[in-house]
């Protein structure tokens, strides 16, 4: 297959932007994969905050970086992703170059703890202020489970309204696969 899956083509939106030394930001810590795939991005001299509202995600993180000589590039949050303004130092503050959420629920855990509109979007609208120009935020929208479909409507919505004069948003999906296949919309800032 010639087309980037939905994954690999968030790694490579990431990869345009996040350089040794840069800021970045992982919504939605999980398994860690993101977070130690930034880190590796931002290099010795870069740093990346990474938020969980789950011990698990913030154990099988740290186990992670622990063992890939990542763990002192990073911020581990247990905290939601709308409370990103009490976390990012204010030196960081506009040299954010990437982010990513993948959204919906840690995998291999509870299907019920889920990520919500109301705190992604507040999430992105703080996020959105503390982007160096250029910089993207990149939403990895599972959308197949119970609540995905709100979410998945209220950030369609939300970037559909969002200025032009701001940003560029880009929609990336395959619409010929069954089963509700994730999407990703990226957010560059202008």
């Amino acid at each position: 297959m010639k087309l980037d899956r939905i994954l690999p083509f968030a790694r490579i939106l990431l990869e345009k932007t996040v350089q040794p030394g840069d800021i970045a930001v992982d919504g939605t810590m999980g398994n860690g994969f993101d977070t130690a795939f930034l880190a590796g991005l931002t290099g010795e001299t870069g740093h990346v905050y990474s938020f969980d509202i789950q011990k698990e995600a913030i154990q099988n993180t740290k186990t992670k970086l622990e063992t890939e000589g990542l763990y002192n590039r990073c911020t581990l949050i247990h905290d939601g992703h709308e409370q990103l303004n009490k976390y990012i130092s204010k030196e960081h503050i506009g040299k954010i170059t990437g982010a990513i959420f993948n959204l919906g629920y840690l995998p291999g855990s509870d299907k019920s703890i889920i990520t919500k509109a109301d705190t992604t979007i507040s999430a992105l609208d703080q996020l959105f202020d503390m982007l160096a120009p250029e910089g993207i935020i990149i939403l990895v929208i599972y959308h197949g489970h119970p609540g995905g479909s709100q979410e998945r409507d209220a950030l369609i919505d939300y970037v559909q309204h969002f200025p032009q004069q701001k940003a560029h948003i880009l929609k990336y999906g395959f619409i010929n696969q069954a089963n509700n296949p994730p999407f990703i919309i990226a957010i560059e800032k202008r």
